[in-house]
């Protein structure tokens, strides 16, 4: 079995956890090819590695002194070689780092080298072979993975070098320069790796065993889920459920290479097993997960005979493609549709879309509710059990939520509920207690 294993910035947060690290990596033989991010914060107001590479850059950008920044970063590392115990050139690395340091370093290449140091220093404690993703991971002009260059390239590099310490979240871009992913950018690395090594199972390891039905700063103690589907992952990250990196999905489930989301504290526990279809379903416990955020707006127009009006739907929308706006859901009746917008995208733009939409689509009434949360509560298993929508909605029912906005997919994978700001975490501890009792 080969497996990849990336471990991200609480893991290796300090000497204490990349001794933690080493041991999970020596204890399985089978964890060949290893990813790992920079530092992050070792407690709640520490500073990651990557937010003091991006300050030093700002720094350097304006002109104003970034020795202090710089020297947390050096002290950070020195501290991390020292605890280890091992002869590493840390003033070697850092002098070439800090040769480069005038304004017209680049962002990408600084702030890369919080994952190229880390990588260093494992490699050299693990007495692996260190290999500079430079050398294996390519860009595109346009700033997309070259996957044709890198699939060639990495496969050949990686089966000659045995064991090996990759750094993640960046490659070389289409021009020979440094180019990085976009932030947390390692999950993609280690997700490339597997798939281009044709690995049995990609780790990912975090500071928490995986993934939990509930957020647990809204429901205490909740559920750990111990599988779930690409596809109900997909659904519970856009809602603000992240463990995982997005675009580190696509490489591995095309690959159908399934992701283990394990915890570098507790390596005993089994975590979340992230696969592309489960083989059996659990109608007892229907749902996935309940996840939700916060700050929408929905723009409600009615008009009658709506739907006997050819182009009603692609004048809305041609409009809000007008003000570059994007849009969430749009659940609609016969004489009814609604937009469901992130504030985000409005900034500022509101007025001018209502007016546009009232010239465009002419509706009988055209109505905005602002301060909207929207929950989503998925699962694979809905589809195949009756009664789930009627005990979501009788939940909130009972507990005084009044629910603004329905919507659900064809494929019953979610039901997505609109419920005023005031009662969203109200609504979410109602809907985990209908389902855990």
């Amino acid at each position: 079995m080969l497996k990849v294993a990336k471990f991200g910035g609480s893991s290796s947060a300090s000497g204490e956890q990349l001794k933690k690290v080493a041991d999970i990596i020596k204890s399985d033989l089978d964890k060949k090819y290893i990813v790992v991010s920079a530092p992050g914060k070792r407690f709640g107001e520490d500073n990651k590695i990557t937010d003091l590479l991006y300050l030093c850059h700002a720094h350097i950008t304006y002109s104003v002194p970034f020795d202090q920044v710089y020297k947390m970063i050096v002290d950070r590392y020195s501290e991390i070689v020292k605890d280890l115990g091992i002869e590493f050139d840390l003033d070697g690395e850092l002098n070439e780092i800090k040769e480069k340091l005038g304004k017209n370093i680049s962002v990408d290449y600084l702030v890369s080298r919080g994952e190229y140091l880390n990588a260093k220093i494992l490699a050299k404690y693990l007495g692996y072979k260190f290999v500079d993703a430079k050398d294996i991971v390519f860009f595109k002009m346009d700033g997309t993975l070259d996957e044709e260059k890198t699939s060639v390239v990495m496969r050949k590099v990686l089966n000659q070098a045995g064991n090996a310490v990759i750094p993640g979240f960046y490659g070389t871009g289409a021009l020979g320069d440094i180019k990085t992913f976009s932030r947390g950018g390692s999950d993609i690395t280690g997700a490339i790796v597997s798939m281009v090594m044709d690995a049995d199972v990609y780790e990912n390891w975090t500071d928490v065993s995986g993934f939990m039905m509930a957020d647990p700063r809204i429901i205490d103690n909740p559920k750990r889920i111990r599988s779930i589907t690409y596809r109900e992952l997909r659904e519970l990250s856009y809602m603000g459920a992240k463990v995982l990196h997005d675009e580190a999905i696509y490489p591995v489930r095309n690959a159908n290479i399934p992701i283990n989301i394990k915890n570098t504290n507790n390596p005993e526990d089994p975590g979340t097993m992230i696969i592309n279809e489960r083989e059996k379903l659990d109608t007892d416990l229907p749902i996935t997960g309940i996840a939700g955020r916060k700050d929408f707006t929905v723009i409600g127009l009615q008009k009658f005979y709506m739907n006997s009006e050819v182009g009603f739907v692609r004048k809305l929308l041609s409009t809000l493609e007008m003000f570059d706006i994007t849009f969430e859901h749009i659940p609609s009746g016969i004489d009814t549709v609604s937009i469901v917008i992130d504030n985000e995208n409005l900034n500022g733009k509101l007025e001018k879309l209502l007016s546009e939409i009232e010239r465009v689509c002419k509706p009988d009434a055209l109505n905005v509710y602002k301060n909207i949360a929207l929950l989503a509560v998925v699962g694979q298993n809905m589809a195949f059990t009756t009664g789930v929508s009627a005990k979501i909605f009788n939940s909130l029912g009972e507990n005084d939520i009044n629910i603004r906005m329905i919507d659900q997919g064809s494929s019953e994978m979610n039901i997505i509920v609109g419920v005023a700001e005031k009662d969203f975490e109200k609504a979410i501890k109602s809907i985990y207690a209908a389902f855990n009792k």
